[in-house]
Formats: structure tokens, C-alpha cells, sequence
């Protein structure tokens, strides 16, 4: 009886770090996908993008680091949940800023008199 239930235990506390670990990737994924898209609709430009990506690489370390030891404690999922926050306030704020693709050829086109025939 009591190997049965360590067993369910186990088995219930490795399925909560497998779930915590795939919450965690499902995020990822969706967040280089929002970054991916501001590319595509230029919402986003080439440094924006690059700047982004580097810091889901560091979330995405931050995550490995903290999985070192086989197990993310409380405080360390705590960390990481913020860290990704921070990073997708960070997509929202770019590809909603007043930047475009090629902002050269913006300035070039408002530079043109658009009343002059």
C-alpha cells in the first residue's frame, strides 16, 4: 500500500513538472511566433527583432540554468514567469511603437512636398 501510493505521488508531482515545463515552452513558442509575425507585417524592424530573440535566449537560459539541479523550485518558477512577462510586455511595446521596417523610406516620403503640381 505504501509503494502504491509513492508511486501516485511521484507520478502526480512529475506530471505538475511536466506540465510547468510545457506551460513554459507553449509560451516561448508563442512569443518567437509574435516575434515572427512583427517581422512578417513590419511591425517590427530587423534590430527590434534581434533584440527580442536575445532576450528569449536569456529567458531560455535563465530556464536551463534553474533545471541544472533537475527541478524548478517556487521561487525559481516565480523568476521565470516574470521573466517572461517582461519579455512579452517587451514584443507588445515594439511592434506597437511608432517605428516601421524601413524607416528611411518614411522619412524620404513625408520629406516630398505633397502639394506641389
Amino acid at each position: 500500500m505504501v509503494k502504491l501510493f509513492l508511486a501516485a505521488t511521484l507520478c502526480f508531482a512529475f506530471g505538475i513538472h511536466d506540465a510547468e515545463a510545457s506551460r513554459n515552452q507553449k509560451r516561448e513558442r508563442n512569443q518567437q511566433a509574435r516575434i515572427r509575425q512583427g517581422v512578417k507585417s513590419g511591425e517590427l524592424n530587423k534590430r527590434e527583432a534581434y533584440r527580442l530573440r536575445q532576450g528569449q535566449k536569456r529567458v531560455d537560459n535563465m530556464q536551463q540554468k534553474f533545471k541544472a539541479d533537475g527541478e524548478l523550485s517556487a521561487a525559481e518558477k516565480m523568476r521565470l514567469e516574470k521573466a517572461q512577462d517582461v519579455q512579452s510586455k517587451r514584443i507588445y511595446k515594439q511592434k506597437h511603437d511608432t517605428q516601421s521596417k524601413n524607416p528611411v523610406n518614411e522619412t524620404q516620403s513625408s520629406a516630398t512636398p505633397s502639394g506641389s503640381n
